[in-house]
């Protein structure tokens, strides 16, 4: 009988990819998550595996047909998604649709966790740390959060930008960087985890908990 692995993750494109890339390939993750240690491979087609169309309507609409070969191989399965792309139902219906559609299709109720990100994937990048300036490359003689609110993109105040991957990519021309997977990659792997206010990383982060909880 074939043993089967602890958890398959889906996710909508390659940024999304690499920023878990970042966050399972840190020494000791398990200690960040707060979570107990579990096997995964976060190459593409190991435990990580990346809507073939590269988007987020691609995984609300064949999560489940993407993810029913990996009932016989895994125990749950863990889908992200951003919540902003053109015809998109919002927060609550992406959840809803997708889980009934992964429980049809065979998975338990228990076994699935769907994770829609309001409104984008770098709300969880977006923290006030000399961690992210440096990934940017950001060498302007304020603090790029100082900077950020001075052209509009994060008003003092504010958890995040508004508009996070608009923010992200603004920065990114200001400093002369291509937008890339290695740049989320390296966000990701640096960043806080605490330091993540982001409701839908905190859902995530509690979901993996409950399903590899810390011995005791």
């Amino acid at each position: 009988m074939m043993v089967k692995r602890p958890c398959v993750i889906l996710v909508a494109d390659s940024n999304m990819a690499a920023a878990f890339r970042g966050y399972f390939n840190r020494d000791r993750w398990d200690l960040s998550l707060g979570c107990a240690q579990f096997e995964i491979n976060t190459a593409i087609g190991g435990d990580l595996i990346v809507d073939e169309g590269g988007n987020d309507p691609g995984v609300f609409t064949k999560g489940h047909e993407l993810l029913r070969p990996y009932q016989r191989s895994h125990e749950r399965a863990l889908v992200v998604l951003d919540c902003e792309w053109d015809g998109s139902p919002g927060r609550a219906v992406i959840v809803e649709r997708v889980t009934e559609r992964l429980v049809e299709s065979g998975w338990t109720a228990e076994a699935v966790k769907v994770i829609a990100i309001e409104p984008e994937l770098e709300n969880w990048l977006w923290q006030d740390k000399p961690q992210v300036a440096d990934v940017l490359r950001y060498r302007g003689g304020t603090s790029l959060r100082q900077y950020l609110a001075d052209h509009g993109w994060w008003p003092i105040g504010a958890a995040k930008p508004p508009r996070p991957k608009e923010a992200a990519e603004w920065v990114l021309r200001q400093t002369g960087q291509p937008r890339s997977s290695a740049i989320y990659q390296r966000l990701a792997s640096l960043i806080s985890v605490h330091g993540c206010s982001d409701a839908a990383f905190a859902e995530m982060h509690g979901a993996l908990q409950a399903w590899f909880p810390v011995p005791v």
